[in-house]
């Protein structure tokens, strides 16, 4: 038995921070691509396309991240569970940051020919590789050190680490659109988000290097050989299950912070301006609401409110596209937080619930692996399927309202199937489904 290191409750501020820190950083990387992919990839990298087929070609390679994540989770979902929680966070956004910065170096298809979008394309796929060990590493590292009364609580600020990125990655969009011509938004102002990556990657890693591993990591006895073929045998049914479940949850939020961008502004002829200020808007009161969200779960549990944000997402569709067909920056602004609300009371819960479900000697494989998982279907599909289904039908898109409800639903009942954890204590036997 190895000797094991806590972390005083005093301390736990530390630590939430620097999970809050890292996730921030590494989700801006993400979001300034799903950014740029809605606003100007297109055109540079696929000139030949149409406007529609070429933002589409641009958020299929927005889905190649999604389509890594995955497989960055079993990558260092394994180093999680074999060799630390830690030494996770460090090579994660050490690999996200180094491929956002390459991101705004690839010439365009004017200069590059065709290994302009294939250059796009892998640097896409590392960023996700990246970024499907951060989340594993940054949530296990806080809700295992955390006090099971508050781990949801806890457990919560690494996922106010989306919020921040997003709010980082489009402030400095938002002040390059509004001060630079569309000309030289497109000539070169696209590229310095992804170049000032740079600085937050190296003071990230160097916050994080300094963090103790998990305790529960150091109590494990015997150490899984292969995770992921433990994970698979055992807790199969639980992975596709949470899969399942969290699907909706990326669906939405891609939906209002990715794909609305490109529909406000090319169908309904909105200023990016407006329409990402209207984004961040509601972005400021979802990451303000997540610990809330949280504290709920931690006293009436993570299930029920996870079966709320469900509900209210299947509820909200159809009004969100209705308020964004308008065109209205307070209706946008309505309709965005709507969603957004509901999205933060299923994630808000999430970062501990996870956890939870999962013994500790695969937990890092087995809770990386759903979660990403859910990426892919909800995230990877979702701006490509939305901008098929609002194509040559009218000013309101319908049909992305339905698709966002069929997840929803589906999500209400993968959560229906999965079991109720908390105050279970992360030291206790984990229920095990499947």
């Amino acid at each position: 038995m190895r000797t094991v290191r806590t972390v005083s409750t005093s301390s736990m501020p530390r630590l939430a921070a620097a999970s809050l820190a890292g996730t921030a950083i590494e989700f801006y990387d993400f979001f300034v691509y799903g950014t740029a992919a809605a606003l100007v990839l297109g055109p540079l990298f696929f000139p030949a396309f149409s406007p529609a087929a070429g933002t589409l070609a641009a958020f299929g390679t927005f889905g190649a991240g999604f389509l890594a994540r995955p497989l960055g989770s079993v990558l260092f979902g394994h180093i999680g569970d074999r060799h630390g929680r830690r030494p996770v966070l460090v090579a994660s956004l050490l690999l996200t940051g180094a491929s956002t910065v390459a991101v705004g170096c690839v010439p365009a298809y004017g200069t590059a020919g065709v290994a302009a979008p294939v250059l796009l394309v892998a640097l896409r796929f590392l960023q996700g590789l990246g970024l499907g060990g951060e989340w594993g590493g940054a949530v296990l590292l806080t809700a295992e050190h955390a006090p099971a009364a508050r781990r949801g609580l806890w457990a919560s600020f690494p996922q106010v680490g989306p919020s921040v990125g997003f709010l980082l990655a489009n402030g400095v969009m938002l002040a390059l659109s509004a001060f630079l011509t569309d000309a030289q938004f497109a000539e070169w102002g696209w590229r310095v988000p992804f170049w000032a990556a740079a600085v937050p990657a190296v003071a990230g890693v160097w916050l994080r290097s300094s963090l103790a591993e998990s305790p529960r990591f150091l109590e494990i006895g015997a150490h899984a050989r292969v995770p992921l073929v433990e994970v698979v045998r055992r807790h199969g049914r639980l992975v596709l299950l949470t899969a399942g479940a969290l699907a909706v949850g990326y669906a939405v939020f891609y939906t209002v912070t990715t794909w609305s961008l490109a529909y406000a502004t090319r169908r309904l002829g909105v200023s990016r301006t407006v329409v990402l200020g209207c984004v961040m808007a509601a972005v400021v009161v979802k990451g303000a609401f997540t610990p809330v969200a949280a504290l709920l779960g931690d006293r009436y549990g993570r299930r029920p409110l996870c079966l709320v944000g469900c509900a209210a997402c299947a509820l909200w569709m159809f009004p969100m596209v209705m308020l964004l067909a308008t065109g209205a920056p307070l209706a946008m602004f309505a309709g965005f937080l709507g969603a957004l609300l509901a999205f933060v009371t299923m994630f808000g819960v999430i970062g501990a619930y996870l956890p939870e479900l999962f013994e500790p000697r695969v937990r890092c494989t087995g809770a990386a692996v759903g979660y990403n998982l859910g990426g892919v279907l909800g995230g990877a599909l979702t701006p490509i399927v939305a901008t098929a289904l609002s194509e040559g039908g009218g000013r309101v898109p319908w049909g992305v309202g339905a698709y966002l409800t069929a997840l929803a639903l589906l999500g209400l009942a993968c959560f229906a199937l999965l079991p109720e954890t908390r105050p279970v204590p992360v030291t206790a036997p984990e229920p095990v489904v499947g």
